[in-house]
């Protein structure tokens, strides 16, 4: 798909679709609007009324026009001025690549305002916003369902010589679709061993740094809470570390972890049927993103060096499997009580972010489908935020807004530690019910010495039963966006 900015007025564009953006109760035909309509023959007018469109947030509609320089005229709602954020115009982008697509229309203009005086981010959220809603992974069909015409070609009305944030949106958006690809793929397609290629090809590919430590380095590390959790399956585990070094002196250094469990039986304590075991392909989404990410940021090439981890491994059942009351000991010589064999993904992550702290990095964020408990306190679309350091937490938060995810910043209650403590070992791996998802943060805690660190939930936002915005139903790329956009700050 192409795209290109134009100062074409939309007067005198011509193509198959032109989408325009109007505010909410503000959709009076005016001014240049009244002078489209006029060009249309009233079919502007005559669209906004017989759908009753009243330009809120998320909306649009579609009608054909009679013959000329137009096919298609799509209006699309851009909600409340006096709320127009970014999010908006991917919202209205996608809302409009959607409707391009579905009236097989070719060749689309998309007609925005401005956003704050800023026309390089406006390009980027409207090629964000098209690129993540056209987005289509027909993998694992005999036969592809999108078998009819898509949109070639996206022209950004107003916005000519923007082409540099044009292709940042693309960059990004191609983490994030690697990254939906992964999660989306099923449990006997992506496998720790796949994983491993997948880091490798990345690497090749992009000019990435990458080491993968095998079960026997593992153990020289003393890595028992990840090698507990990977000893009953029959795939070997690949501990992945890939690195991004831009040319010349780092401005900083960074770490993205992510929880790579590409498979998640629970282990002994299995899960039962109905509890979602069939979706546990999803749990890989820390990584997947962590890999996404990679992408992104690898062609992007900003002056900061990344690190991206993974602990890969399958929880599984079997005569080999940790079983409850196990006492493993992760490499930073902490033991741990093996309550809940279905707790594995804080275990990959102790290990995990033991080896990251000795890298010398600036900040640390793991990221994680870590506890159902975070899904039932902030619901699908919110992903935890927790962080003992203000000043990271706020850089993290300032770069989600930017990239239109939504964290919430969770307390980090000490005293809840109590709920984590053993008769026999430092700790226990659950806490009590209440409050699950703290607990499992301050599980993490205990494997972070000094570094600043942010633990980050995604098992909300990661996954879409139905379309909504510019995700499509299934697996959403979830967190690629900020973080990348937190190492470009």
């Amino acid at each position: 798909m192409e795209f290109k900015g134009t100062d074409t007025p939309r007067l005198e564009w011509s193509g198959d679709a032109l989408a325009v953006g109007l505010f909410e109760d503000a959709v009076e035909i005016s001014g240049e609007l009244a002078k489209l309509d006029e060009k249309l023959s009233g079919t502007l007018k005559e669209l906004i009324e017989e759908a009753e469109f009243k330009g809120k947030e998320g909306s649009s509609a579609v009608t054909r026009v009679g013959p000329g320089a137009i096919r298609k005229i799509i209006v699309v709602g851009l909600g409340k001025p006096e709320a127009l954020k970014l999010e908006t115009f991917r919202l209205a982008a996608a809302a409009a690549a959607r409707l391009a697509k579905k009236e097989k229309c070719k060749i689309l203009a998309i007609d925005l305002p401005t956003y704050n005086d800023a026309p390089d981010a406006t390009a980027e959220a409207i090629v964000e916003g098209v690129e993540l809603a056209l987005f289509k992974d027909n993998r694992f069909k005999s036969e592809p369902e999108d078998t009819g015409p898509g949109v070639e070609r996206v022209e950004l009305l107003g916005l000519a010589g923007q082409e540099a944030a044009i292709s940042r949106a693309q960059l990004l958006c191609s983490g994030v679709n690697l990254a939906r690809e992964l999660v989306a793929a099923p449990a006997n397609s992506v496998t720790p061993l796949t994983m491993a290629d997948m880091a490798k090809e990345l690497a090749s590919q992009y000019g990435l740094e990458l080491e993968i430590l095998e079960k026997e380095d593992c153990e020289k590390l003393g890595m028992g809470a990840f090698l507990g959790v990977a000893q009953a399956s029959n795939m070997p585990p690949k501990f992945i570390h890939m690195t991004y070094k831009p040319q010349g002196t780092p401005r900083r250094k960074l770490a993205i972890v992510g929880k790579g469990l590409t498979f998640d039986s629970g282990g002994l304590n299995l899960k039962p049927s109905g509890s979602g075991i069939e979706t546990m392909k999803m749990d890989m989404g820390g990584s997947a993103t962590a890999f996404g990410a990679a992408k992104a940021i690898a062609q992007l090439k900003p002056d900061v060096e990344v690190h991206f981890i993974a602990a890969v491994t399958e929880n599984m059942i079997g005569g080999n499997a940790m079983h409850p009351g196990d006492i493993l000991t992760a490499s930073n010589g902490k033991t741990i009580e093996v309550n809940n064999t279905d707790a594995e993904g804080r275990l990959t992550l102790a290990d995990a972010l033991v080896f990251t702290e000795k890298l010398g990095v600036d900040a640390i964020v793991d990221l994680a489908t870590l506890t159902g408990a975070c899904v039932v306190a902030l619901g699908d679309d919110i992903a935890g935020l927790w962080s003992p350091d203000d000043a990271i937490a706020d850089e993290l938060l300032k770069a989600a807004e930017r990239a239109g995810e939504k964290f919430w910043r969770m307390p980090l209650e000490e005293p809840y530690f109590e709920g984590l403590k053993s008769l026999h070992a430092d700790m226990k791996n659950t806490g009590p019910r209440a409050g699950g998802s703290i607990t499992a943060t301050l599980f993490l805690k205990q494997f972070v010495e000094n570094t600043p660190w942010i633990h980050l939930d995604i098992a909300g936002p990661v996954w879409t039963d139905k379309d909504k915005g510019y995700n499509s139903a299934g697996a959403t790329g979830f967190g690629v966006r900020t973080l990348v956009r937190w190492a470009l700050v």
